[in-house]
This record gives C-alpha cells, sequence and structure tokens, in this order.
C-alpha cells in the first residue's frame, strides 16, 4: 500500500524481513544439528521434495514488530505495543514445534487461544455487535461476545497453519488479507490500522522471495499461527474502534482457510478419523494432485506445487474483494458468505467425483510411479 507507506518504510521492511529468511537459509545446516530432527518428507501432507527450513515466520515477525512498535501513529502505539505483547504464546509454541520439539495439535491450538485471552485482557476489544439482529442478541451479552472471540481468533490461527500446504500461499494469503484490511481501514478514516495492517505486505514480500516458486524456506506453525493471530486481531480492532466498519464484512476476507478448515472438519468426521488427523484433501492438494493429473505428471511435484498458488489466488481475493465492497453493509457480506461457501463446497465436491473416476486412477498410478522415482533420487542425493 505505497500510498500509506512511503517507498522507504516499504523497502526496509521488506528488506529486514528477507535478511532475516536469507540469514536462516544460510545457517540452515547450523540450525538443524541443535534442534530435533524432524522428517517433513514423510508425513502424509507433505508437497514439496528436499528438506527445507520451517523458520521464515522469524523474518516476517521481525519486520511485524517493528511495524506495531515503530510505525503506527502516536496515539494508538500504546495499543499496538501492548498487542504485540500477545504474540508471544501463540508463537513460542508454534516456533518449538517447528523446530521438532512436537507440540500437539491440542497445544498449539491452546497456545492460540491464550494469546486470544490477552488480547482481550490487554487490550480491552472484542468482537463488536455486527449490524445482523439475531447475531447480536448474542454478542450484546459481553461473556459471550468474549467467548465467541476466542473460538473465532483461536480457529482462524490454525486455519492459516493448515493452508500452509503448498509455496507460496499462507504468505500470498496474508498479503491480500493485510491489503483488503488496510483499504478498508484507509477508508473508514483508521489511520493507524491502515498503517500497521499496510506494513505487513512488505514483511510478506520479503518472506515471499524465498518461498514462491522455489519454496527455500516455510513460514512454519510459528509463522502461520503468528500471521493469524496478529490478522484476526487487526480486523477485530479495527471493527471495535471504527463503528461504521462491519465485523462481518471484516470475517469474509479470512473465509478461504475458515472454510477449508470447516471443510476438513466435516470430511474427516463423516469417515470417522479424528478433526485432528492429517490428510492430503484439502483444496490446494486437490487442484496440485489435478495438476500432476492433467499434465501426465510432466510438471513435477515441485512445478505443480507453485502452479497451484497462481492458480488459487483469485479465488482467495474473490471473498477478500467482497469484505472491501461490503465494508459496511453486513447483510450484504452476509450473503457473500453463504454465495461463497455454496460455490467452495460445490467446486470442491465436483473435483473430487471427476478425478476418481477410472481413466484418471490409471493416470494417477503412473503419476504417482513417476514422483517416488523423483523422491528416491533426491533422497539419493541428501544422503
Amino acid at each position: 500500500m505505497m500510498q500509506i507507506l512511503d517507498p522507504i518504510q516499504f523497502i526496509g521492511l521488506m528488506s529486514i524481513s528477507a535478511l532475516v529468511c536469507g540469514a536462516l537459509i544460510l545457517g540452515y545446516p547450523w540450525l538443524t544439528a541443535r534442534t530435533r530432527d524432524r522428517n517433513d518428507l514423510a508425513s502424509v501432507q507433505c508437497a514439496h521434495v528436499n528438506p527445507t527450513p520451517r523458520v521464515g515466520g522469524l523474518g516476517v515477525l521481525v519486520a511485524t514488530l517493528i511495524a506495531l512498535l515503530l510505525l503506527a501513529p502516536d496515539e494508538m502505539r500504546p495499543f499496538f505495543s501492548m498487542f504485540s505483547l500477545t504474540l508471544v504464546p501463540v508463537f513460542v509454541a508454534g516456533l518449538a514445534e517447528d523446530l521438532g520439539w512436537r507440540v500437539s495439535a491440542a497445544g498449539r491450538l491452546v497456545a492460540a487461544a491464550l494469546s486470544a485471552v490477552a488480547a482481550i485482557a490487554l487490550l480491552k476489544v472484542w468482537i463488536p455487535p455486527s449490524g445482523l439482529p439475531m447475531l447480536d442478541i448474542i454478542l450484546a451479552v459481553t461473556p459471550l461476545a468474549m467467548v465467541i472471540t476466542v473460538i473465532w481468533a483461536t480457529g482462524v490461527c490454525h486455519s492459516l497453519n493448515l493452508i500452509d500446504g503448498v509455496n507460496g500461499l499462507a504468505g500470498a494469503m496474508g498479503v491480500l488479507i493485510a491489503a483488503g484490511l488496510s483499504m478498508v481501514a484507509f477508508e473508514a478514516g483508521a489511520e493507524s490500522f491502515a498503517v500497521v495492517t499496510a506494513a505487513l505486505i512488505p514483511a510478506l514480500f520479503g518472506f515471499l522471495i524465498y518461498n514462491w516458486p522455489l519454496g527455500r524456506i516455510f513460514l512454519g506453525d510459528a509463522g502461520a499461527y503468528t500471521l493469524g493471530h496478529v490478522l484476526v486481531w487487526l480486523a477485530i480492532g479495527l471493527a471495535w474502534h471504527t463503528s461504521e466498519v462491519s465485523a462481518v464484512a471484516l470475517s469474509l476476507m479470512f473465509f478461504w482457510p475458515v472454510a477449508d478448515t470447516f471443510l476438513a472438519i466435516g470430511r474427516r468426521m463423516s469417515s470417522g478419523r479424528s478433526i485432528g488427523a492429517p490428510d492430503r484433501l484439502h483444496y490446494h492438494q486437490l487442484v496440485m494432485r489435478a495438476l500432476l493429473l492433467l499434465t501426465h505428471g510432466r510438471i513435477g511435484k515441485g512445478g505443480a506445487n507453485s502452479a497451484t498458488t497462481v492458480i488459487m489466488l483469485p479465488f482467495i481475493a474473490a471473498p477478500v474483494g467482497a469484505g472491501v465492497l461490503f465494508w459496511n453493509q453486513p447483510y450484504a457480506a452476509a450473503l457473500a458468505w453463504l454465495g461463497f461457501a455454496a460455490l467452495f463446497v460445490g467446486s470442491y465436491l465436483a473435483g473430487i467425483v471427476l478425478f476418481r473416476g477410472s481413466r484418471w486412477r490409471k493416470i494417477a498410478r503412473q503419476v504417482q510411479y513417476r514422483a517416488e522415482l523423483r523422491q528416491e533420487r533426491v533422497l539419493a542425493r541428501n544422503s
């Protein structure tokens, strides 16, 4: 958002993030020698072919903290300084998992909830009235509004982590959401929120130059959970401090990760599996496999990985754009939620039916054979 950040601020934040991420890539051998081993290549949901550092969130975090502590206008600087303290539980839990200390999904959810509770306690903000009468009956009861806020914020954190499955997807989604929030804040006259949310864009760009298309570094759990926490609480804070901004419209910007999470829960419950069990049936994984099948595996797993993000970004951007368009229209935003949900579920089920046909199963076996040969060569080179 160059009209909100000056070029020096934009380039400076991007450079800081890029320098930290670059240093982590160069220091990866040293880092792995001093942390617990984790074999990501053997995981069910793995979409990459080489061992890769999962600590890119550090670069984004450093640039984000600079924005929170230094770039906000003076009258809101105490608010954002206090907000920076709430990042500690969710970031520490995610980083521990990234470094091989095996923090369970439940443990990371608890940490995200603790960060949400800390945000309510320190900032004295939660989801405000939505403009939808039925929902506002609940939100009018402060304890219930606080509980709903914690559940929503924790869920968004977890959903950002679940969507972080192919190169560039979570980072680019973060850019889109930050841009959307900044546009709404600018339109509503909330200068401090416009500046801080815009500052997330160069912070993420500094990471993305390594993450897409080559996948040299990943956000990791620390990066994905912390990014989710920052974005969702900036949205909540914007709606709280600017009454004309619709919280329902801002929630639209998180449509894709939230919808994918609900789809995963429903999918696992219907098959009798634990809702926390990993699988390879997220929307982005379906798109990636479709690319492999349609090209008969010629582009390879790495090429399909990066191409998936390019294909999905317009669809992810659509609800974000709707949130900007309906920023002060809660009823229109609620209808947009229903429309996007129908399109999301319908297109996913259509894809499942299409690519489970006998013709595609034969191609899938050929693609799997080629992928196994490539992975064997990679493992042989790395051994």
